[in-house]
C-alpha cells in the first residue's frame, strides 16, 4: 500500500474510535463516507477542467455544506441526504433510504473537513481503490459487524483470477459480488497482461463486468468501491444490480465467472402469518433452467452458474464442503456438472482464512461445454492445501506466496499439460488427478477426497502451536453450534415456537483471541 493511501486510511479510520464511543458501527460509518467521498466527486467533476452536469439538484452539493458547523451542517446533511435518494439514476441507487448516523456534530464537521482537503477526483485509481479496500478490510476485520461475510481474501481471489486468466473485451459477471474483489482482481490481471487500446479501455470500464449484491448497505459500498477503481461511470449505466440474483434468469451469457457465494445452507423467506406474527420459512426456486430444486443456496448458485455461462464459458466458485458430498440435490447436481461441463480443477482450501469461524471451503474450477451426448469431465486435478495447512486472520493470515505452488501446477497457461506432485513414492504431494469414472462410482459421486496424512493425529510430538490447536477448537465449536441451531430452528418451526438467536458464546471466545 502506497503512503499517501496509508495516511488517509489512519486519518479516516482515526475517526473511528469517538464514533464508536457514539454507538456508530464500522459499516455506518463506511456508508457514511461513502455518501460524503461521492457528494465531494461529484463537486470537483463539476467544477474545471470537467464541468460535468452532476445531477445533484441546486441547494444540496458539497459547497452547499462544506462550510457549516454544528446544527447547521447537521440538519444540511440530513436533508441532502433525503433529496438525493429522491433522485433517479446513480444518485437514487446510492442515496436510497441514506440517513445521518453521525449524531454527533462536532466529529462530523471533521469528517467533512478531512475529506474536503483531499482532491478525490485528481487522485489516482489505484490509491482511491487501496484507500477504499483498506477500509472494507478494516470493515471486515470487525467480528460485530458481521461484514466478514463479504470479503474473500484478497490472496485467494489473485490466485483465481490467475487461473482464469481473463482476455480483453470478454463478459465477467458475480451473482453475489460484495464489495467488488473479485472485479478489481480481474480488471487489474487484464490491466497488467495486455496492452489495451482505447477501445479495450472503454469495454473494461463500461461493458466487462455484472454483477448482483442482494445486501443494500454492501451494494452502494460496491458501487463505490468500483468507481473509485474506474469500473463504470458515475453518470452511465451501473455495473452491479441490487437483488436476489437467483430469483430469475438475468437473460445475459458471459465467458467468466468468479465468484464466493454467502456462507450458510438455507435460503429464507421471511412473511406475516394470518395472525399477524413474523415467519420464515426454506425459499425454494423453481427455476426451469435449473437441473434440480432446493434450499441449498450454494447449490442454487452452482445452477445459476451454468446457466449464465456462456457455451464456452470459464467458472471458478468457492463452495462449502457441502457441496462436494451432500446427498440428494447435491448429488444430482454434481452429475450434471460432471456431464455438462469439464469439472477440471478443485482446490481444498485451509481453515482459518476467512472471517466466517468453522469455514471449511473450496474452490471449484469448471468450464461449460456446448451440449452433447458423452461425459465432458474426463479427469479432476486436487489441490490440498488444507491437510497440515494452519492459517489464522491476524497471526498468519493467507498471503499470496502460499498459492503460488497451486497456480504453477494449475498451469493456467495450457492446463491441459500438468504433472502430479503426488506419488506412491511421494504420498504427501498436494497435487492429484483421480479419472471421472473413479469418482462416478464413489458413494453419492462425492468429490470430497484427501489422501495426505494429518501429522497432527500422526505425530503427537509435532503439534501444532497452541495458538493453532486453539483457533482449530474455535472453528470445529462454531461448525458444530450452526448444525445444532439450524436442527434447533428445524424442529421449532414444526412445532410453532419462536425461534430466538442465542448468544454466541464461541463467537465471543473468537473475539478475545
Amino acid at each position: 500500500m502506497s503512503e499517501q493511501s496509508s495516511t488517509i486510511i489512519s486519518k479516516v479510520w482515526g475517526m473511528c474510535s469517538p464514533l464508536r464511543d457514539d454507538g456508530v458501527s464500522y459499516g455506518d460509518y463506511l456508508e457514511q463516507l461513502t455518501y460524503l467521498i461521492f457528494l465531494k466527486m461529484s463537486d470537483e467533476y463539476s467544477k474545471p477542467p470537467y464541468k460535468k452536469e452532476t445531477g445533484i439538484p441546486a441547494g444540496y452539493t458539497w459547497s452547499d455544506m462544506n462550510t457549516l458547523k454544528g446544527a447547521e451542517l447537521e440538519t444540511q446533511y440530513k436533508e441532502t441526504l433525503e433529496k438525493l435518494g429522491e433522485q433517479g439514476g446513480i444518485l437514487g441507487k446510492i442515496f436510497k433510504q441514506a440517513t445521518n448516523k453521525i449524531n454527533n456534530a462536532s466529529i462530523l464537521y471533521r469528517i467533512v473537513q478531512m475529506i474536503d482537503k483531499e482532491k478525490w477526483v485528481s487522485m489516482s485509481s489505484d490509491v482511491k481503490g487501496e484507500i477504499y479496500e483498506g477500509l472494507l478490510q478494516k470493515n471486515a476485520e470487525d467480528v460485530k459487524s458481521g461484514a466478514g461475510q463479504y470479503f474473500t481474501p484478497r490472496p485467494l481471489i489473485r490466485a483465481m483470477v490467475a487461473c482464469l486468466r481473463p482476455e480483453t473485451k470478454k463478459t465477467i459477471a458475480d451473482p453475489c459480488c460484495g464489495s467488488g474483489g473479485f472485479f478489481l482482481a480481474a480488471q487489474e490481471y487484464i490491466v497488467n497482461n495486455h496492452t489495451l487500446d482505447r477501445e479495450e479501455k472503454e469495454f473494461l470500464k463500461n461493458e466487462t463486468f455484472f454483477g448482483n449484491e442482494l445486501v443494500p448497505t454492501t451494494f452502494k459500498m460496491c458501487l463505490m468501491n468500483l468507481y473509485l477503481h474506474n469500473i463504470g461511470d458515475i453518470y452511465g449505466n451501473v455495473p452491479v444490480t441490487l437483488g436476489d440474483a437467483l430469483l430469475l434468469d438475468p437473460g445475459i451469457r458471459v465467458d467468466y465467472v468468479l465468484t464466493n457465494p454467502p456462507f450458510g445452507k438455507k435460503s429464507s423467506l421471511t412473511f406475516t402469518n394470518e395472525e399477524g406474527e413474523q415467519e420464515e420459512e426454506d425459499l425454494v426456486y423453481n427455476r426451469q433452467d435449473f437441473w434440480t430444486t432446493s434450499s441449498n443456496k450454494q447449490l442454487n448458485f452452482i445452477q445459476h452458474i451454468n446457466t449464465i455461462l456462456k457455451s464456452t464459458g470459464k467458472a471458478a466458485v468457492v463452495v462449502p464442503d457441502n457441496v462436494l458430498f451432500e446427498g440428494g440435490a447435491g448429488e444430482t447436481i454434481r452429475e450434471q456438472l460432471l456431464k455438462t461441463t469439464d469439472l477440471h480443477t478443485i482446490l481444498r482450501l485451509p481453515t482459518g482464512i476467512f472471517y466466517k469461524p468453522g469455514v471449511k471451503a473450496n474452490v471449484i474450477f469448471f468450464d461449460k461445454k456446448p451440449a452433447g451426448a458423452e461425459m465432458q469431465t474426463k479427469e479432476i486435478w486436487i489441490y490440498d492445501l488444507r491437510t497440515n495447512m494452519h492459517f489464522t486472520l491476524k497471526q498468519n493470515p493467507m498471503q499470496d506466496k502460499d498459492l503460488e505452488d497451486f497456480v504453477k501446477c494449475y498451469n493456467p497457461e495450457n492446463r491441459y499439460e500438468r504433472t502430479e506432485t503426488w506419488s506412491e513414492e511421494n504420498p504427501d504431494g498436494r497435487w492429484r488427478k483421480y479419472d471421472v469414472n473413479d469418482i462416478l462410482q464413489r458413494d453419492k459421486k462425492s468429490l470430497d477426497i484427501f489422501w495426505i496424512k494429518d501429522k497432527s493425529l500422526a505425530d503427537l510430538d509435532n503439534l501444532p502451536s497452541p495458538d493453532v490447536l486453539a483457533a482449530d477448537i474455535i472453528e470445529n465449536l462454531q461448525s458444530a453450534l450452526e448444525s445444532f441451531q439450524e436442527l434447533q430452528q428445524q424442529l421449532m418451526k414444526k412445532n410453532n415456537i419462536v425461534y430466538e438467536e442465542p448468544e454466541n458464546t464461541v463467537m465471543m471466545v473468537a473475539e478475545k483471541e
